[in-house]
């Protein structure tokens, strides 16, 4: 009969219990006095070792207004609300080593109290955790350990008063009660607000460990007795498994049990299953199978030693590739269960190359990344790794063939610096030239910045590993592709909105999507102007038609003045001819003075009928901006020519019978 000794794979430390104990570690290692608001952790290891280290544990808020010079960290459980208040008013130096996962309790309950619910909470009201929950309520909540509770309470006091009704759980409340408590609200009370706040942790714990107790023949469970995932850890196993033994570290380490068992076995195999709470760290789950392990050697002939921490423990090492999931972020660093024994820490600056992100931009909880270990510290159970370095590997070989199909590519533009522009592709930093940045070597490179673009890879360096790409290239290619279509397709008459990119004094040349056509200055108004600027700009967007093609030369003429605004079709509905009206003198030539009738139309009063005598010089009688009142003498719709007399009017004056 062979014996196995399987360790279930979430065991150990969980993120907000590593959390909180690193952040005392850390200020030790300043040289710093600490206290704890309550045992950091349940677990007496963990706990004496901090003794012996000086760390001293407050039980009350009495005794924290007494503290001056020590830093006061508060557990992974967190703290009632009014203990941050006094840390505060006194002024008092703390670390908040609250898990997360328990911070987002107090955010929910927090803010659906202030909506107006009834807050339910599933726990242990004695729990520490339970306790701050509780003082994040704006009155008092029910608590209820279990779902026949929970189903009493809703009967009694949410079936015909319809209120509302929230209802959250402890981080490390038994995932299976918790489902039978879903089912109960919502058949209750359908109405109620019902969230799982149960830590991802704890329910992938106590899932695997069920997994493991089903198939074998005795669990040990390691962690404190005061442990509330632990406790339930053990329920948990010992209804799965024909035995189920609880200790707190290698010391309390009895197998008569299983020498009983393993007599009374006659299967091939006899397996042992190992898991462990949140509080137990990896040395101590470690200190176990070992001492496990030489027992079980006196006690099983076939046992071997060393195939069983082998079999146990998962190796890993520097260098590795390795696959992971992602436990938890937060603002510096993620987390990682690698499948071993040791926590996983993936730092920003090893999640990606882009400044700007934080570790919930590139990675969130339950995500299965590859990565490369960095470092592995088997003393305190933790592995530095990086996930940059793989995406920067498994990124080259992307651009390699992009580079050798001419594909183009997609990213943003991270940053700008001397010379041009940094894409971070797949987790490989591309550089593209200032020369290849822009359509225009006039363009400002800061525009680009935050962007994202398409690209080309123009030139690679495998040895370097080190990519040039081109986002000129890419413009390049979609504007001849783009000037091929319009040419298929486009005809005069047809009408495009298109942005002004430049002016010149003879018109303005609008963008209609890569190609580019001109207005004369003629088209743009049919008031005259000295220039285009008068009427538009550079940037605006117009709407313009097209009134000549000439596709040997690529040229294209646009139209933009409107024929409904014609100031001449206006003319010819107000204005007839014998009409004396009152016009400005815009112009003067040798050969008579242009007057304005209306904006845009014109009309000329020869020299011969500016006067009732002979004029031989114009400015003698009239001058620009002068206003005049003359008679429309003829109108010729097809030349748009309108002749004007002052002269008639003159004489009509001179001829008129003399009043009596």
């Amino acid at each position: 009969m062979k014996t196995e000794i399987i360790v279930a794979k979430n065991a150990g430390f969980c993120f907000g219990v590593d959390r909180a104990v690193k952040i005392v570690y850390n200020i030790l290692n300043t040289g710093k006095k600490v206290v704890t608001y309550g045992e950091i952790i349940h677990n007496k290891d963990v706990v004496n070792e901090f003794s012996r280290k000086g760390v001293r544990i407050v039980n009350s808020s009495d005794e924290l207004s007494e503290l001056s010079d020590e830093t006061v960290v508060i557990r992974s459980h967190g703290a009632e609300k009014n203990v941050f208040q006094l840390l505060e008013k006194h002024g008092l130096r703390y670390e908040d080593g609250t898990c997360p996962f328990v911070k987002r309790i107090h955010k929910i309950v927090s803010e659906r109290s202030e909506a107006g619910y009834d807050i339910i909470i599933m726990g242990d009201k004695t729990h520490p955790e339970v306790k701050g929950i509780v003082s994040y309520c704006n009155k008092m909540p029910e608590i209820c350990s279990n779902d026949s509770e929970l189903e009493d309470l809703l009967k009694k006091n949410y079936t015909k008063i319809k209120k509302k009704v929230a209802i959250v759980a402890q981080t490390t409340y038994n995932i299976s009660i918790w489902e039978k408590c879903e089912e109960i609200a919502h058949s209750v009370c359908p109405d109620a607000d019902v969230i799982n706040t149960i830590c991802n942790a704890t329910s992938d714990r106590q899932q695997n460990a069920i997994k493991l107790a089903k198939t074998a023949d005795l669990m040990i469970v390691i962690g404190g007795r005061h442990s509330s995932n632990t406790v339930k850890l053990a329920e948990i196993c010992g209804k799965y498994c024909n035995a189920c033994i609880h200790i707190e570290n290698a010391d309390e380490l009895d197998l008569r049990a299983a020498e009983d068992m393993l007599k009374n076995n006659t299967g091939e195999k006899f397996i042992i299953g190992v898991t462990a709470g949140a509080s137990a760290p990896a040395y101590i789950i470690k200190e176990v199978v070992n001492q496990m392990s030489e027992k079980l050697q006196n006690m099983d002939e076939d046992f071997n030693f060393e195939e069983a921490l082998d079999a146990s423990f998962k190796k890993i090492y520097t260098g590795q590739r390795v696959k992971g999931y992602i436990t938890a972020v937060n603002d510096a660093e993620a987390i990682v269960d690698v499948g071993t024994k040791h926590t996983g820490y993936v730092s920003l600056d090893e999640l990606t190359n882009d400044p700007s992100l934080k570790p919930a931009d590139v990675v969130k909880p339950g995500d299965e990344v590859e990565l490369i270990v960095i470092k592995v510290n088997d003393a305190d159970g933790i592995v530095t790794l990086s996930k940059k370095r793989v995406d920067a590997l498994l990124g080259f070989d992307k651009i390699l063939k992009a580079k050798e199909e001419n594909a183009v590519l997609e990213g943003t533009v991270s940053s700008v610096v001397k010379g041009g522009v940094i894409i971070i592709y797949e987790g490989t930093r591309v550089f593209i030239p200032a020369s290849q940045a822009t359509a225009r070597r006039d363009d400002k490179l800061e525009e680009l910045l935050k962007k994202t673009v398409k690209f080309k890879i123009i030139e690679v360096n495998e040895q370097r590993g080190r990519a040039v790409g081109s986002i000129r290239a890419v413009l390049n290619a979609e504007k001849d592709a783009a000037k091929t279509k319009f040419w298929d397709t486009v005809k005069v008459g047809d009408v495009f909105k298109g942005e002004v990119k430049s002016l010149t004094s003879y018109g303005a040349f609008v963008d209609l999507g890569g190609i580019d056509g001109m207005v004369h200055i003629s088209e743009l108004s049919w008031n005259r102007i000295k220039h285009p600027s008068e009427v538009v700009n550079v940037g605006d967007v117009i709407e313009v038609f097209v009134k000549e093609l000439d596709r040997e030369a690529g040229r294209i003429s646009l139209g933009y003045k409107k024929d409904a605004d014609d100031p001449w079709v206006k003319f010819e509905a107000d204005y007839h001819e014998g009409d004396v009206i009152k016009a400005k003198i815009v112009s003067i030539t040798p050969f008579g003075a242009f007057a304005q009738i209306i904006p845009g139309i014109d009309g000329l009063i020869h020299i011969s009928q500016i006067a009732d005598k002979k004029v031989s010089n114009i400015k003698d009688i009239l001058s620009v901006g002068d206003e005049v009142e003359a008679k429309i003498t003829e109108i010729d719709p097809d030349k748009k020519r309108i002749s004007l007399s002052i002269r008639a009017l003159l004489e009509e004056k001179a001829n008129a019978p003399a009043e009596e």
